[in-house]
């Protein structure tokens, strides 16, 4: 499951924090992704306390985040494609059915007394993996579940959820395993993903037309690669992503070691830590909404920066038990404002065709930042301490934070929604959907006074035709007549040509507005579609 937010204006109304919940299906899939998180958290806390009685090394400790982020690193994007191109509940189910068998190995392995630490970071390796595979998927399919006015909404409720489910899980996974040991923790996450599949099994998703135009797998991921290269707004929600996830992940990464060394708790107070994190981010979710009619996104993850900063500040000093649950408290609020601003942002600004790819792109960021800053930050740690590792996490966040507070995110307010305003190309005869590569060229006749603003036009518009399918792109004068420019693109097949056709959104088709009010010819833009012999 996952977390995202953007700023909005003070004059905008903003949507109850509780809105999306009248959609009957979305309140359904949210509770249940709520009880199996919490599941998951249970299963979480018991690994990584477990590992620091298998193994006190630092590297070891910090090996169990890394082993549950790099899965989704290197594996979000095919993720994202599969979410795109595949059924996505039954992609989900098939998640969850992976995540129970990762669970239930743990079961055994802990009741008969097998558990190694190798053993701890494969299975936890391979929970990574089911979460790579969840993550874009369950993303993707909010915005099937809730209007667009809910959209913001039903993204800080997926954050409330997961942070309901960190309020819990942690606390009654310590009290768990505590009392009745691993096994059993690992039992009741097994449990907790019967209901999970039995909700998704009662989901009676409807049937997306079909277009003949369904993408390979291959296809798909080369078309999400060239949008997120071509998608200057998305470069920025990813690098302002892992900037702040690099340096915060320092304080994940070490707090088993800083619960257990420097506070000198047990298996229950590390989980009620977890679960003051999980409390704070709940309190944090409630009143999002009056911080987004404040602050924009950019003062929203200057005040997660400054937030998570000082709480990891105050950590260095091994401040009382009960002063420690309160700083993680202020942590889970700057933690959520940061995952729901950056992941809100994210959904924002991409269209629904390729929202499933783009948001792996964004989760590989997240995830990749969080696997090398914790495996990092734990090598830094065995050098210098726990306690200057935090120092430095937390001036790195601060300095970070206010330098890249300049580099503006997009305020993600287009419409994104397809405007089926493009003619389909005519053709002598049927043309085979595999055919390819296919030229575009459109030529326009433009007064030399205005070729400036005209080709200013043109560059933006050569991002919307890389970002709906285009590999290459180019602009042209004629040699006899300087008015007679000529814009041609290539794209790979016909029926990818034909998805350009479906691809284009209102805000897409504006752009091209732009472009053909400096065209002076009778009639419209001469278009030419030719096929490669």
């Amino acid at each position: 499951m996952s977390d995202t937010s953007h700023g909005a204006t003070a004059s905008a109304p903003q949507p109850g924090a509780f809105a999306p919940l009248r959609q009957p299906v979305f309140a359904v899939l949210w509770a249940a992704t709520v009880l199996g998180n919490i599941g998951s958290f249970m299963r979480d806390v018991a690994s990584s306390w477990l590992v620091t009685d298998l193994s006190a090394n630092p590297t070891a400790v910090a090996l169990i985040q890394t082993a549950a982020t790099l899965p989704i690193f290197l594996l979000a994007i095919p993720a994202g494609v599969l979410s795109d191109i595949l059924d996505r509940r039954r992609f989900l189910i098939f998640v969850q059915l992976v995540l129970a068998a990762v669970s239930g190995a743990l079961l055994v392995l802990s009741h008969t007394g097998s558990l190694t630490v190798e053993y701890l970071i494969a299975l936890t390796f391979v929970g990574g993996i089911g979460a790579a595979l969840m993550g874009p998927t369950w993303q993707s399919i909010v915005p099937e579940l809730v209007p667009r006015a809910d959209l913001k909404g039903a993204v800080a409720l997926n954050s409330l959820g997961i942070n309901i489910a960190r309020s819990i899980g942690p606390a009654a996974g310590g009290l768990i395993l505590a009392s009745f040991g691993a096994a059993a923790t690992y039992g009741v996450d097994v449990l907790s993903y019967v209901f999970v599949i039995a909700v998704l099994l009662w989901w009676k998703r409807p049937a997306p037309a079909d277009s003949g135009l369904s993408e390979n797998f291959l296809g798909a991921f080369r078309a999400g690669l060239r949008y997120t290269r071509a998608s200057k707004e998305l470069h920025v929600v990813l690098l302002r992503a892992a900037v702040f996830f690099l340096f915060a992940s320092s304080v994940w990464a070490l707090l088993p070691l800083v619960a257990r060394q420097m506070l000198g708790g047990s298996a229950g107070f590390y989980g009620v830590l977890l679960g003051a994190v999980g409390a704070g981010a709940i309190g944090g979710a409630l009143v999002m909404p009056r911080l987004r009619a404040r602050l924009d996104a950019d003062g929203m993850m200057l005040l997660a920066s400054l937030l998570t900063a000082a709480v990891m500040g105050a950590l260095v000093f091994a401040p009382p038990k009960w002063l420690a649950v309160a700083l993680l408290l202020v942590l889970g609020l700057g933690w959520i404002v940061a995952l729901t601003t950056l992941n809100s942002v994210a959904q924002s600004i991409l269209p629904n065709w390729v929202r499933g790819r783009g948001l792996a792109v964004y989760l590989t960021v997240f995830n990749g930042a969080m696997a090398a800053g914790s495996l990092g930050w734990g090598l830094v740690a065995q050098q210098i301490g726990v306690p200057m590792t935090l120092v430095a996490g937390a001036v790195g966040l601060v300095v970070t934070g206010l330098v890249f507070h300049r580099v503006r995110l997009p305020a993600g307010e287009a419409d994104l929604q397809a405007s089926n305003h493009w003619p389909e190309p005519l053709l002598a005869e049927p043309v085979a959907h595999d055919r390819g590569p296919v030229m575009i060229q459109v030529e326009y006749r433009i007064r030399k006074e205005d070729r400036p603003a005209f080709l200013d036009a043109m560059k933006r518009l050569s991002l919307e035709r890389r970002r709906d399918g285009a590999y290459a792109w180019g602009v042209h004068e004629h040699t006899a007549d300087a008015e007679r420019v000529m814009e041609w693109f290539l794209v790979e097949s016909w029926a990818e040509h034909l998805r350009q056709h479906h691809r284009v959104s209102h805000a897409d088709a504006d752009l091209q507005s732009d472009v053909l009010r400096f065209h002076i010819g009778p009639g419209k833009p001469e278009v030419h579609h030719f096929l490669a012999l």
